[in-house]
């Protein structure tokens, strides 16, 4: 009996070191969470008119031919996958996964990761990485998002990609966090009359012209995207972990208590039993 109340003493211990554990990483997500999600609530107003933008310059124009918006003969597709660098972020990494699983079957593709996750993902599958460059989603900067929409401009125009789609974790609310896959290249045109396209010819001028601001624009679109899908990420991760930290706390509260039950009651069964053999040797005495 002693043996075994020392033992829940040990795992009562042990799992109060672990809830302090989880507490500070809970509160630690809490502190950077807010910064991060005003950055994602901030950057996807500039994204979404510079989407627009370029919507508004392929579809405003019938002979429109740039190499951007046209469909490729190359069916390989290019993944840029946004993971986390650290695990205990409950589902967040392999919600994310699951997601590229179910959109690239079937199909030749490689993957540009973000995040340490998503290299280990990667090499843990043989998958083609197009590069490691970018591993530490924690430290990618706008420059960096520029040098990846260079890279996959590049690789587009040489035709060694056909289709260029970003893989992210949306950040819906604190308690919502929505894997998604976005068709980045080519541009696919939005279906407008053509009333609506002639409107849009009589009122955009472009110097020197469309094709020339079309290709000008893409690189800047494309790292555009990269970065929306990045802050978008790593505020989807921050909440993620700061859930998973918060029921992993309250857990190790629970099992504290029960632990504390039962550790109470095998004490109570060990002075009960004490006593009676003190009484029972008093007697025969």
């Amino acid at each position: 009996m002693a043996a075994n109340m020392k033992a829940v003493k040990l795992r009562i211990k042990s799992v109060q070191n672990t809830m302090q554990i989880t507490k500070a990483m809970e509160l630690v997500a809490s502190s950077k969470l807010r910064k991060a999600k005003e950055r994602a609530e901030t950057c996807r107003p500039y994204f979404n008119t510079l989407h627009d933008t370029l919507t508004d310059i392929a579809n405003g124009n019938t002979d429109f031919s740039s190499v951007y918006a046209k469909a490729s003969d190359k069916e390989k597709t290019c993944f840029v996958v946004i993971a986390g660098d650290r695990g205990l972020a409950g589902g967040y990494n392999s919600n994310l996964f699951k997601c590229l699983e179910a959109e690239c079957a079937g199909k030749e593709f490689a993957v540009l990761p973000v995040g340490k996750k998503a290299v280990e993902f990667c090499l843990r599958r043989n998958i083609e990485i197009v590069s490691n460059q970018f591993a530490e989603v924690a430290t990618v900067s706008v420059a960096d998002c520029f040098s990846m929409a260079k890279l996959l401009c590049s690789k587009f125009r040489d035709g060694e990609f056909g289709h260029i789609e970003l893989c992210y974790t949306g950040f819906v609310s604190m308690l919502t966090q929505k894997p998604a896959v976005l068709s980045m290249l080519p541009l696919k045109d939005v279906e407008e009359s053509k009333e609506e396209r002639k409107v849009i010819r009589d009122l955009i001028l472009y110097e020197p012209d469309s094709n020339t601001v079309f290709d000008a624009i893409v690189p800047e679109y494309l790292a555009g995207l990269i970065y929306g899908g990045v802050c978008e990420g790593v505020a989807s991760e921050l909440a993620a972990r700061r859930t998973a930290m918060d029921a992993a706390t309250k857990n190790a509260g629970e099992m504290i208590e029960k632990l504390n039950l039962y550790y109470n009651r095998a004490r109570q069964a060990s002075i009960t039993q004490e006593i009676t053999e003190i009484v029972a040797g008093s007697e025969g005495v």
